[in-house]
């Protein structure tokens, strides 16, 4: 009797055990599993750690570094540009955001002195450069290359001007003017025809730029005098030369200090900016409320903007837009309309009207620029030279793609 209850107690005993081991098992089992499935292999080798490995730890990184790992800055970037070499070349390229023809400068340009000699013909046909503005932007660079002046616009890149439009009320345009690469040395240097080239058709928007332009230039090109948030000693007083530098956005909340706020959301992409409201003779009161949507019924309403208006640009520069619209030459500012602008005419082109402005002139004319360029010129006569090459070397390339069916036949 004694024998089958220790018997019985074994058997207990045995299954209890099992059961236990079973559960061990499992647990082990699972924890495996874990172990097995993390795609990091945290148990591995700190070795394998530093390999690339798809879905790894440091596969995210590849394509942040794949540019240094293809191309990197070495300690000759210093040299003078004609001794460069073509790798240094090529990084110089794509930090100036044409980075699409490093390959092809690799093949192609041995040294910076090579590519200083290159003409507009040569810069298509070796480098691939067929986009107007690229051809502009390299050869500008190339032009500040050879100058003894390093002027401050040149410090300023393509990303830059992108969030400057956004400034000044034009964030439509931001697009085109990434593509062509606009940087601070072809803002300075852009012309009707390049506008017209980025789309940019309003004579208003026109206005716009060209006075973002002339207030840069009159703050030495310094990339962080726009204001875009109201400060203290706004509440006191607003000078002119303060009120010159208010971007899109800074209008706006003027507009909501004289109880403006439901139609200040109306001067988002109009262009408008304090550079505009001070600077350019044409643009009034009136004009600012047609773009505000204020109704011509509202009397009372569009006199309260005036006399804010007058009060926030000041009495000089109210009394200097008045003796200009009582000179012959004024003409309204309409904000739909239009630009006018004529190309170069043959001889027995029509005469130009007084609407109507040079293609070739500069957005924003420079009264006078005392910086030469190595061979003599000015800037500015460079700088259209390189346009008319690039427009020439565009019409002589179509011209060529359509006479090549015909020769075939």
């Amino acid at each position: 009797m004694n024998q089958m209850v220790l018997q019985k107690n074994k058997d207990v005993n045995f299954k209890v055990t099992e059961q236990k081991a079973k559960k061990s098992k499992g647990i082990r089992r699972f924890f495996g599993r874990m172990k097995r499935s993390g795609s990091q292999e945290l148990s591995g080798d700190d070795e394998r750690l530093g390999d690339f490995k798809r879905g790894g730890a440091r596969a995210t990184a590849g394509a942040r570094l794949a540019w240094s790992r293809d191309l990197k800055r070495n300690d000759g970037m210093d040299k003078p540009f004609q001794q460069r070499d073509g790798e240094q070349i090529s990084y110089w390229l794509h930090d100036m955001g044409l980075s699409m023809y490093v390959s092809d400068c690799k093949r192609c340009i041995k040294n910076g002195g090579q590519l200083l000699k290159a003409t507009t013909h040569e810069l298509e046909k070796d480098l691939g450069i067929k986009n107007h503005f690229h051809r502009k932007k390299l050869q500008l660079a190339l032009e500040a290359v050879g100058s003894s002046i390093k002027e401050k616009y040149g410090q300023l890149n393509y990303d830059w001007v992108t969030r400057w439009l956004d400034d000044i009320g034009l964030p439509q345009y931001k697009s085109n003017f990434l593509e062509a690469r606009i940087d601070g040395r072809m803002l300075h240097y852009l012309t009707v025809d390049d506008l017209v080239s980025l789309k940019v058709m309003s004579s208003l928007h026109h206005l716009s730029i060209k006075r973002g332009i002339q207030a840069l230039r009159r703050s030495s090109w310094n990339p962080s005098c726009l204001k875009r948030r109201p400060a203290q000693s706004d509440q006191l007083h607003n000078a002119p030369d303060e009120v010159m530098l208010w971007t899109n956005h800074r209008v706006m909340e003027w507009l909501r200090t004289i109880d403006l706020s439901e139609y200040a959301p109306n001067l988002r992409g109009s262009g408008v900016h304090g550079a505009l409201m001070v600077l350019e003779a044409r643009f009034n009161a009136e004009n600012l409320a047609s773009l505000l949507s204020i109704p011509t019924s509202k009397t009372l309403l569009r006199r309260h903007l005036f006399t804010h208006f007058v009060d926030l640009i000041g009495q000089d520069v109210q009394h200097k837009k008045r003796e200009y619209e009582a000179s012959s030459s004024y003409q309204p500012l309409i904000p739909s309309a239009k630009i006018k602008y004529s190309r170069k005419r043959a001889i027995f082109g029509h005469k130009r009207s007084k609407s109507e402005i040079d293609a070739d002139d500069l957005v924003c004319p420079v009264e006078s620029l005392t910086s030469k360029t190595k061979n003599g010129t000015s800037h500015t006569e460079t700088a259209k030279k390189i346009g008319v090459y690039s427009k020439e070397l565009n019409t002589l390339t179509d011209m060529l793609a359509k006479d090549v069916p015909s020769s075939n036949v």
